[in-house]
């Protein structure tokens, strides 16, 4: 369960940056779309495969969406962004390029510290070890 919630936060983690780098601005390969968010990120399966291999179930995201919205072709566009329930394809169709990525950034933010804070809680017996023996090393 650990090493899932350590990748989810690196996954999460790596988003956040992309968004904070400015990687859903306008692309070399589709200058005249605005960019999906998720869909055209690095961590999606299907990134730059138009024939769509990958099922979305496969994207760690996935478990972000709510059950019911699940089996929508864009899954990721029904993320709860806020709680208003704000999602990505709101947005889309509501709000601007800005607006999104604020309320992109604000969740990210949120679930990396949920995380955290779900593994500070956590007792792991394997990582109490190896603190101990950290801290016999360090003697």
């Amino acid at each position: 369960m650990a090493q899932d919630e350590h990748q989810m936060l690196e996954l999460l983690k790596f988003e956040l940056k992309f968004v904070e780098d400015g990687g859903y601005g306008r692309s070399p390969r589709t200058p005249w779309r605005p960019p999906y968010i998720f869909e055209d990120s690095p961590s999606c399966p299907n990134l730059g495969d138009p024939a769509r291999t990958h099922p979305c179930s496969e994207c760690r995201l996935i478990e972000f969406v709510p059950r019911e919205l699940r089996g929508e072709s864009w899954p990721c566009r029904f993320i709860p962004l806020d709680e208003e329930g704000k999602t990505i394809d709101y947005f889309y169709r509501c709000g601007t390029q800005i607006e999104l990525e604020e309320a992109l950034a604000g969740w990210l933010r949120g679930q990396i510290a949920k995380i955290h804070q779900r593994l500070a809680n956590s007792t792991d017996p394997l990582l109490e070890r190896r603190v101990e023996f950290s801290k016999l090393a360090e003697t």
